[in-house]
């Protein structure tokens, strides 16, 4: 049996050049890349819809956590100023905290960072677990892992760190968890347990 002249497997070679027609219809053959198809490398969809840019990811990690003082009756809170505040008065307490630098162990950067934000030297007790979250900043998607632990004050003098907080302040065990701005920090040292090492 002979297959018709227009089967996949007897094509006429002439048929791929430029111009040439559709053998059935006598039409000329569609072009793939015809100027009439839309484009859509960088306009996924036309020029209503142009191609979403994704904010850049940048992954963060910190160390810090709450630091009992020596009495055992109050933790130490680092305020900063709230930023969607028009009065600039209003202060969004929050545990200390900072970035690990390379080298660092989470314990070593929780330590350094907490005498850094409100001038106390500490010692940690235990740890109190790790917490993740997303914001943005300056145009960047940034996901943000901070261990926390408990520690012991053994020193120092409570002076905030200059430029980076507002406000350091020592509150009663019982208001830590009332007074954090943030439901993660918040849930964080509720779900603690004892407080005092």
């Amino acid at each position: 049996m002979t297959p018709a002249d227009n089967a996949g497997g007897n094509q006429d070679l002439g048929s791929t050049r430029k111009g040439a027609q559709n053998s059935s219809s006598g039409k000329p053959a569609k072009k793939h890349n015809s100027p009439n198809r839309k484009n859509n490398k960088g306009n996924q969809g036309g020029k209503n819809n142009p191609r979403v840019k994704y904010a850049k990811r940048i992954d963060e990690v910190s160390a810090g956590g709450l630091v009992v003082d020596k009495t055992g009756t109050k933790g130490l809170l680092i305020g900063r100023l709230d930023p969607k505040d028009a009065s600039h008065e209003r202060l969004l307490w929050s545990l200390p905290k900072g970035h690990i630098e390379e080298g660092e162990s989470p314990e070593q950067a929780a330590i350094r960072e907490v005498a850094e934000e409100t001038g106390i030297k500490s010692e940690i007790t235990r740890s109190l677990g790790v917490i993740d979250f997303w914001f943005m900043a300056s145009g960047k998607r940034i996901h943000k892992t901070v261990h926390h632990f408990l520690f012991t004050e053994v020193g120092g003098k409570l002076a905030p760190q200059v430029t980076e907080v507002d406000d350091v302040a020592w509150f009663p065990i019982e208001e830590i968890v009332s007074k954090l701005a943030y439901p993660d920090e918040r849930k964080l040292i509720a779900k603690s347990g004892q407080l005092v090492p």
